[in-house]
């Protein structure tokens, strides 16, 4: 089974690199706008530079990782190549905002289509992974999808009308998170403590707390009254985001980030 990357920013090197810890890298193959930048990847990973072309000819699995404005012009590119094909091939699209369908039309054919959204923690297993298929997808194809993307993290089937606002909060989630752990070691340095410190106390506070409330099925509500003593520090840390209006906030970032979406399409 070979399996190929077409593009490789951010997300597409992250899959690349959980898809390696399941497919031998003589499988795998890299391909990007920048020859450097999938040839170095490559090294690191130990497989395969290739083509877009080469992708399009033999991969079993063709990610598609460009810009959703990039998607029709590249598809556009490899078309010939798609329709010549005798064996089949999956299309995993990760561009935002594009349909199944979007996918099928820009590529010019009725082909199996995997949509996807990942975010950048699967590159250390740790992600989300949001995926949907058209109905050409068989059970045999999505279980194969499934075993080679087990270790990125947990994988989540989403309905495609609700695909974009599911990809609002775990696939840009994580650039939220990253701002509010910045913002807690800022407030840490300002009090006196070193940058370093604050930084690493302020990520293993974010991930304890998160996986206590994953392992214990507590509201996060639950958790945070757990902690609030009643005149005590915590509470008063409290009181000061909420009439910061920090829940507000937090909602808009969302709701922007799905509005956004829509208006790629």
């Amino acid at each position: 089974m070979n399996c190929g990357f077409i593009g490789i920013g951010n997300m597409g090197s992250a899959l690349a690199k959980a898809v390696c810890k399941t497919v031998p890298g003589s499988e795998i193959f890299l391909s990007n706008r920048t020859a450097s930048k999938s040839e170095n990847l490559a090294r690191e990973l130990q497989v395969k530079a290739s083509t877009n072309r080469e992708i399009a000819e033999t991969c079993d699995y063709i990610f598609l990782g460009v810009k959703p404005q990039m998607m029709a012009d590249m598809l556009a590119d490899i078309k010939d190549t798609l329709s010549a094909r005798s064996r089949r091939f999956i299309l995993v699209s990760m561009a935002a905002a594009l349909t199944t369908e979007d996918i099928e039309r820009m590529a010019g054919g009725k082909y199996p289509v995997i949509r996807i959204m990942p975010n950048t923690p699967v590159s250390i297993g740790e992600g989300v992974v949001l995926y949907t298929t058209n109905d050409k997808v068989t059970e045999e194809d999505l279980d194969t999808f499934l075993k080679m993307l087990k270790f990125a993290g947990l994988l989540v089937a989403a309905p495609e009308d609700k695909f974009d606002a599911y990809s609002a909060l775990s696939g840009c989630g994580p650039a939220f998170v990253d701002l509010f752990m910045e913002a807690l070691a800022d407030g840490a340095v300002s009090i006196g403590v070193p940058r370093d410190k604050a930084l690493l106390l302020a990520a293993k506070m974010v991930s304890g707390s998160a996986n206590l409330m994953l392992k214990t099925g507590k509201h996060p509500g639950e958790l945070k009254d757990a902690v609030c003593s009643p005149g005590g520090t915590t509470i008063a840390g409290v009181r000061t985001l909420e009439e910061c209006g920090l829940r507000g906030a937090v909602m808009d970032a969302v709701i922007a980030s799905y509005e956004k979406t829509l208006e790629l399409k």
